[in-house]
């Protein structure tokens, strides 16, 4: 293929590559599903499920490593195509073992892992502690699953050595990463609000997974130089960290009919956003208080979480929020108008204004 020099071909070029990476981890789900029939159809009904969880998102890791990749002067079609796959493979991963952390069983308006499990077994004789048991157990290994495909697909990739191994990196830099902002995000629970930290959780929980590591595995592909990861690096933990900001705003005020996620959950589960953290430092007296009192209860109920809401916004921590949403995204934008090279900095730009603006 011929190298792309524009954005609305490099667009295009994305666009039309996304179904084969969807068909690559379709096909890679049917092997796994039939490769251990020893197993039983536990084993089988696993991979189906976890195939199950794709389809309804943004697709945007696997997008930004065929952009970054077709961006940068890559001219092979096939190349990113199983490296690709394994970002969005690692992405549902993290969605996997995140849902159990959280304890949610629905996840883009439909049964999760843990939800279809619970469901299966919802008419058997079992006891509830079995069932528990076994819903974790499931969702668990699904995960697991997930994780290990991301590193098959890449490993078993035809690419260059140097390549795969490089890849297989990143892989692993996403995974450790992530899980340093899961044990932050499940420690600050344990601590008061002023005492976590949100942005750095969001940086290692999200955006080096999301943004920096897709962007990073397109360009070892076509060849990048250092100086340019850098601020494919630098660029991506901004883009990252808006995309973080932005979801945990839908996470309480997004609508529910268009995220297929409850605005309750994150104010019950407590989470320290760093909207959250603000209303505490900013807020007054009184709302401190109430907002002490509303976010982590279990059984906050609409007119808790409406409530919560009103402090959230009448202290001024959500235009605060937004307000580094934005700067994040502005920073991004700076970054790759001046630093990254057409057509992938004007691909990124309108990434980035599609991921500010959105409503799901």
């Amino acid at each position: 293929m011929t190298r792309v020099t524009k954005v609305d071909t490099l667009d295009n070029r994305v666009r039309a590559q996304l179904p084969r990476v969807f068909s690559l981890i379709t096909e890679h789900i049917e092997t796994g599903a039939s490769e251990i029939p020893e197993a039983g159809v536990q084993y089988s009904s696993l991979w189906h499920v976890l195939g199950a969880q794709f389809g309804g998102g943004k697709s945007i890791r696997p997008s930004l490593t065929l952009a970054a990749y077709h961006g940068l002067g890559g001219k092979d079609d096939d190349a990113p195509i199983p490296v690709a796959a394994a970002m969005e493979m690692l992405h549902i991963a993290m969605l996997v073992h995140d849902d159990i952390i959280d304890r949610d069983e629905v996840r883009r308006g439909r049964p999760n892992i843990a939800g279809t499990r619970r469901a299966e077994l919802a008419s058997s004789d079992n006891t509830p502690d079995q069932i528990e048991n076994s819903v974790l157990a499931t969702a668990l290994l699904g995960g697991d699953v997930a994780i290990a495909s991301a590193y098959d697909l890449i490993a078993s990739a035809p690419l260059p050595a140097h390549h795969r191994i490089a890849c297989l990196g990143l892989v692993t830099r996403a995974i450790r990463t992530t899980i340093a902002g899961e044990l932050l995000d499940a420690h600050s629970e344990l601590v008061d609000i002023s005492d976590s930290d949100p942005l750095l959780i969001a940086q290692l929980k999200t955006a080096t997974y999301t943004c920096v590591v897709p962007l990073l595995a397109g360009a070892e592909l076509a060849g990048g130089d250092p100086t340019l990861i850098a601020h494919l690096e630098e660029a991506g933990l901004s883009m990252g960290l808006s995309f973080q900001l932005i979801d945990d705003d839908l996470g309480i005020f997004g609508d529910p009919e268009v995220t297929g996620k409850s605005v309750i959950s994150d104010l019950r589960a407590g989470k320290r956003t760093e909207m959250v953290q603000r209303a505490c430092t900013h807020g007054t007296p009184a709302q401190v208080e109430a907002l002490r009192r509303l976010v982590g209860d279990p059984h906050l109920d609409d007119e808790g979480a409406a409530q919560a809401r009103e402090i959230l916004e009448s202290s001024g921590a959500r235009q605060m929020t937004l307000d580094i949403a934005r700067d994040h995204a502005r920073k991004a934008r700076t970054l790759c108008s001046e630093r990254i090279p057409a057509p992938l900095s004007g691909y990124l730009t309108t990434m980035i204004g599609a991921l500010e603006e959105r409503v799901s």
